[in-house]
C-alpha cells in the first residue's frame, strides 16, 4: 500500500491529522466537535499515516510526561494512546495495528513501560489481538461506550 507513518511535523501535518479525526469521529461517529478536540492536542505527539501521494489515511495521539500522569491517574512509566483513527478506505489493511505499534515505539523511546488507551467497546477485540487487556468497568465517553485497556511494553 506504500503507507508511511511519521510524527506530525508542523501545522500542515497537524491539519491532516485533524481532518482524519474529523471524518472518523465527528462525521462517522457523531462525536461533537467540541469534545473531539481538546487541550491535550497541543502537548501531545501526533502520528500521521500517509499514502504514496501524501494523502492522510490515519492518525493517533501519544500523551506523555506530566500530562500522561494526569490522565492515567498518576501511574509512572505509562503513556496514553488516543484518537486512533483510520479512514474507511484504509481499514482492513493493518494500518490501525501499525499505528498502535508506532505509538508504542514512540512511548518506549520516551521511557514508557506501559501504554494505556480508552477503547470503544466495539474495538476491544482489535486491541486484545495486539496484547491489550481490559480493566475496570465500561463507561461513557462522548455518548460511546468505552473501556480502559493497558499493555506492558
Amino acid at each position: 500500500m506504500g503507507v508511511t507513518i511519521r510524527v506530525a511535523d508542523g501545522e500542515a501535518d497537524l491539519a491532516l491529522a485533524r481532518a482524519v479525526r474529523h471524518e472518523v469521529f465527528v462525521v462517522e461517529q457523531h462525536v461533537p466537535e467540541e469534545l473531539e478536540y481538546d487541550e491535550l492536542d497541543a502537548t501531545s505527539e501526533h502520528l500521521l499515516a500517509v499514502g504514496p501521494g501524501g494523502e492522510a489515511l490515519g492518525t493517533a495521539r501519544l500523551i506523555f510526561g506530566e500530562r500522561a500522569l494526569e490522565v492515567t491517574g498518576g501511574i509512572g512509566g505509562r503513556v496514553l494512546l488516543g484518537r486512533l483513527a483510520v479512514l474507511k478506505e484504509a481499514r482492513g489493511t493493518g494500518l490501525g495495528a501499525e499505528l498502535v505499534r508506532a505509538v508504542e515505539a514512540a512511548g518506549a523511546a520516551r521511557g514508557a513501560r506501559e501504554v494505556e488507551l480508552h477503547a470503544q467497546v466495539q474495538a476491544l477485540g482489535f486491541y486484545e489481538r495486539l496484547g491489550y487487556a481490559a480493566e475496570g468497568p465500561v463507561y461513557d465517553d462522548a455518548g460511546i461506550p468505552h473501556r480502559t485497556m493497558t499493555r506492558v511494553l
